[in-house]
């Protein structure tokens, strides 16, 4: 893919700003702060000055259906994954696109989208990267950097590029089983709660539409939207 890539000193989100600035090109901005940086409903991001990644990236996938949308979260998570994993390992994605390092969340994706009809006119995604932020002092239950985890300073620029490489490379692949392997959790019984408290489940499928579908220990198949369940 071709990229109109923008760097940018501050804004409130680089989301936001695509909204605002984007047009008809695969563009990317990449801020070195946000002030109002965001994750899925209410939650912040944390994120030092000029330490981590920070973008959005604007794309037109307009032979991706509605039905099927969560194809593009399933590559970007992979292609954050594969491109992390030149400089670490233990590398896995938190349904539905959180990406983790062991137990800590390394890395998070907020998609966008927006439809025309039963296709995708525009996906904006945007992506917050903990790289050389070397300590957090938010309430975030469980953040970890690129740096806290290899100990070395890594370079934005070079792991923005592999990240848009791999993307693109994704996006024309069937990603399904990849993305399925990479989970976490994927094998075991493991605590999670919904609106009627908690439970122990084990994983079964995510169907195409990214519904995640568990198992609990009673032998109940439970099916769930995102938020609609929290791992424990």
């Amino acid at each position: 893919m071709e990229w109109d890539v923008r760097h940018i000193d501050e804004t409130d989100s680089t989301n936001r700003w695509l909204l605002n600035h984007g047009g008809s090109k695969n563009m990317v901005v990449v801020a070195d702060y946000q002030t109002a940086g965001r994750g899925c409903g209410t939650n912040r991001w944390e994120s030092e000055r000029g330490k981590n990644l920070l973008f959005s990236m604007l794309i037109h996938p307009n032979d991706v259906p509605a039905s099927r949308q969560f194809r593009l979260s399933m590559a970007v998570s992979l292609a954050i994954c594969e491109a992390l994993g030149q400089y670490i390992g233990d590398l896995s994605i938190k349904w539905p696109n959180d990406i983790y390092w062991r137990d800590g969340k390394i890395c998070g994706i907020l998609i966008e989208n927006t439809l025309t009809g039963a296709v995708i006119k525009d996906s904006i995604i945007g992506v917050g990267l903990n790289v050389n932020q070397r300590a957090f002092h938010s309430d975030a239950p469980n953040p970890v950097s690129l740096w806290q985890i290899s100990g070395q300073e890594t370079d934005r620029d070079a792991l923005l590029h592999h990240i848009l490489e791999r993307f693109g490379q994704l996006l024309t692949q069937d990603v399904r089983q990849r993305y399925l392997s990479k989970l976490y959790r994927r094998k075991g019984f493991f605590p999670y709660a919904d609106e009627n408290g908690a439970f122990m489940a084990e994983f079964v499928d995510v169907k195409d539409d990214g519904h995640l579908v568990l198992r609990d220990d009673g032998g109940t198949l439970r099916t769930y939207a995102f938020k609609e369940v929290r791992f424990i």
